[in-house]
């Protein structure tokens, strides 16, 4: 493996583990409410901040997930052609996908410099700044765009995986 892999093996590796730990936090947050409520106490915006980290976690994990073939794919398609059409078709499927994730990353991270501009803060108990939740957000998204991009440069080359 090169340097490059090797980087983005980190990469991913990193986005993997970042999504872990917003399931951890996810467990974390449930099991303080569920004591506040035995305990007589209330854990400000705890709905607020399990939903920012299932986004966090759902967008973290997209490479990882693409990586290992978890993804849905057109494979049932894919199989039932000749290999000479298959590769185009998958190779199509991939660059569109890589360019509509990068439509999507460069929007996600406009998004997340309006929040940190104009200091949008989330509507509960909590004022949590939203560009950081939205950082996560737009963070996955990159990666699963940068993921996209390397299994379409894969099919262009002819190489599995």
């Amino acid at each position: 493996m090169n340097l490059l892999g090797k980087a983005l093996e980190g990469l991913f590796r990193l986005s993997q583990l970042l999504a872990a730990l917003m399931g951890l936090f996810i467990l974390l947050v449930i099991l303080a409410q569920v004591a506040g409520r035995y305990l007589g106490f209330v854990v400000p915006s705890a709905l607020e901040m399990a939903g920012f980290a299932t986004a966090g976690l759902i967008f973290l994990g997209l490479a990882p997930t693409l990586r290992a073939g978890g993804h849905i794919q057109v494979r049932l398609l894919l199989g039932k052609l000749p290999p000479k059409a298959r590769r185009p078709l998958q190779t199509f499927a991939l660059g569109l996908g890589f360019l509509a994730a990068f439509y999507a990353s460069v929007q996600a991270w406009l998004k997340v410099a309006e929040s940190f501009r104009y200091g949008d803060l989330a509507p509960g108990l909590l004022p949590l700044p939203l560009w950081l939740p939205q950082s996560f957000l737009a963070l996955g998204l990159s990666l699963f765009t940068l993921a996209l991009l390397e299994a379409w440069l894969k099919a262009v080359q002819g190489v599995e995986g």
